[in-house]
């Protein structure tokens, strides 16, 4: 099994593929690698071609996972403390928790928090982040719930519809995978040119 391709984690285990990955690329720091937007997307097109996982329980096992991790992740850096996403030795992570940091105090919490479910890597750090700058629990949990269902179901519909109007759609499922990990990367390039920018 690869853990970094979508097809692989799905063949093998099904649409528990997608909650745990949810899970953990939401709440646990070290999940920040895995292919949660391309996941999502192949999902939602395997419900209506090749291994035919089922829509409904795809769209719970997306939204339990992705919800569930970033309650967990914000309880944990709520717990550990800033110590947790200002780590030296893992300069990616650093960078993530840098732009996490940023959106937070640029867009204020929702704004901030709805926006970073669609960033890869920022997604991973914002829920640890708004835990140990102390952000009102509350507030917080609202805001995680309302985008991380839209971007779940989001995600999954789109492959699903994607895979009811095109025929033979898995076909082509590996130059899809690529366009979504692209697109999914513009943000995090929008960022870094206003960062070099301003610098």
């Amino acid at each position: 099994m690869n853990l970094l391709d979508p097809h692989s984690l799905l063949s093998q285990l099904g649409p528990w593929a997608v909650l745990l990955v949810m899970f953990a690329e939401t709440g646990l720091l070290i999940g920040f690698f895995l292919p949660g937007d391309s996941l999502l997307f192949t999902a939602g097109l395997l419900t209506t071609t090749g291994i035919r996982l089922s829509l409904p329980l795809t769209l719970v096992f997306a939204a339990v996972g992705a919800l569930a991790g970033a309650q967990v992740g914000y309880l944990i850096g709520r717990r550990l403390g800033p110590s947790l996403v200002n780590r030296a030795d893992r300069p990616r992570l650093a960078l993530a928790a840098e732009r996490a940091r940023h959106h937070l105090q640029s867009y204020g919490v929702g704004r901030a928090v709805v926006l970073a479910r669609f960033i890869p890597g920022v997604r991973t750090v914002m829920n640890p982040l708004a835990g140990a700058l102390r952000v009102d629990a509350g507030l917080f949990t609202r805001w995680q719930v309302a985008g991380g269902l839209v971007w779940t179901i989001a995600l999954v519909l789109a492959g699903h519809l994607l895979g009811s109007q095109i025929p033979g759609i898995d076909q082509y499922l590996l130059p899809i995978i690529a366009v979504i990990v692209v697109v999914s990367l513009i943000p995090v390039g929008l960022e870094i040119l206003r960062q070099r920018r301003a610098a």
